[in-house]
């Protein structure tokens, strides 16, 4: 009977034990979820204390609003373009803030509109998010205006450099023969080899006269390129028309499938023949050949002119109006064919080629 009771209580004993551990284990892992839950629920926070803090320095007006188009959330930049404080803001329309449009029509897109902290050209991105459960939009505005004027005024200062350049290399011989011709004509007594000096002097200006006024020819040229006039153009009878122009050298045609794109036929003549000729002087240094060819890539044609000259030295300058490495050369051809290139909605690259010596321009133009 004793032994009996013994044997029970070291049952019992041993059941509280087992019990004991299990629930320790089980204390164990609720306090290792605790500090897991504690830990992500403090790098939530300071990522949302990030995010905040980016939203309010950043130089971009942020926006949000709920499904009703009432405002919810904005930064400084925000405050500023609307230059109100947020709190007097906040639970305002879209409408009474004047910002209705930006929740309606294309979502990313370019607005000329004015504010009550600014005027000019904005940049607009908007998108849609949940926010407990409840749909919101997202508004981002950023001010195109500085950056475009940056960019006008470094144009500028391009353009005016360029034709500050090439007058004043007109005008100071012509200066100084004007001064040497006064002084032959002031002279009491002129011999055949004055007169002779005077005649050359008169040519010498005439000539300058004749390249500064080719040279704004050029730039009229650049500057009023009308818009194309869309035909169908056959690529093969486009290329092997155009190789054929270049005289110095046979430029060598590499046949491919039939394509045929829209575009204006006359400047796409144009853009070609400034491709081919620049690759020819470039061959012509070295005894090289001129390749031409052509190919179908997905939705785009892609046509290269490859030489094998020398290469390019400096790329930073070849599409600028008007600067050129050639003795004869205007500066306008390259610029002119990006120009072209563009107006199709298509691009142009000049680059050296990997295979081998020269360079190889290529053309990206739309099909169809």
């Amino acid at each position: 009977m004793l032994a009996a009771l013994r044997e029970g209580d070291f049952s019992t004993r041993a059941r509280g034990a087992r019990d004991s551990d299990a629930l320790g284990l089980a204390l164990l892992e609720v306090n290792m979820l605790a500090a897991t839950l504690r830990s992500q629920r403090l790098s939530t926070v300071e990522a949302t204390s990030l995010l905040l803090t980016v939203m309010e320095e950043i130089d971009v007006a942020i926006f949000t609003f709920d499904g009703t188009h009432r405002l919810k959330l904005l930064n400084r930049a925000g405050e500023r373009l609307l230059a109100e404080r947020g709190e007097r803001l906040l639970g305002r329309t879209g409408a009474e803030l004047g910002l209705e449009e930006c929740l309606r029509g294309d979502a990313i897109r370019t607005v000329d509109t004015m504010f009550p902290g600014g005027a000019g050209r904005w940049q607009l991105r908007r998108t849609t998010f949940r926010q407990s459960g409840q749909p919101h939009q997202l508004v981002v505005l950023s001010d195109l205006s500085k950056a475009l004027r940056d960019e006008e005024r470094l144009a500028w200062q391009r353009i005016i450099r360029v034709l500050g350049h090439e007058i004043n290399n007109s005008l100071a011989p012509i200066k100084s023969i004007a001064e040497s011709l006064q002084a032959l004509v002031d002279a009491p007594v002129r011999d055949a080899e004055s007169e002779e000096d005077v005649r050359q002097g008169l040519s010498v200006i005439s000539s300058r006269a004749g390249s500064l006024s080719r040279f704004m020819t050029s730039y009229a040229i650049l500057a009023r390129l009308p818009g194309p006039r869309h035909n169908v153009v056959e690529v093969p009878t486009w290329v092997r028309r155009t190789a054929q122009l270049e005289t110095r050298l046979h430029v060598q045609v590499q046949e491919a499938d039939a394509i045929s794109i829209v575009g204006d036929s006359d400047q796409l003549d144009q853009l070609l023949i400034n491709l081919v000729r620049n690759a020819a002087d470039a061959s012509l240094e070295t005894g090289g050949v001129v390749a031409v060819g052509w190919q179908e890539s997905g939705a785009w044609l892609h046509l290269w002119v490859r030489d094998e000259g020398y290469g390019i030295a400096d790329s930073s300058n070849l599409f600028v109006p008007f600067f050129t490495t050639k003795p004869e050369g205007s500066g306008i051809g390259l610029a002119l064919s990006r120009q072209i290139a563009e107006a199709h909605g298509g691009t142009l690259t000049l680059e050296n080629r990997s295979d081998g010596t020269g360079c190889e321009a290529l053309l990206r133009l739309p099909i169809g």
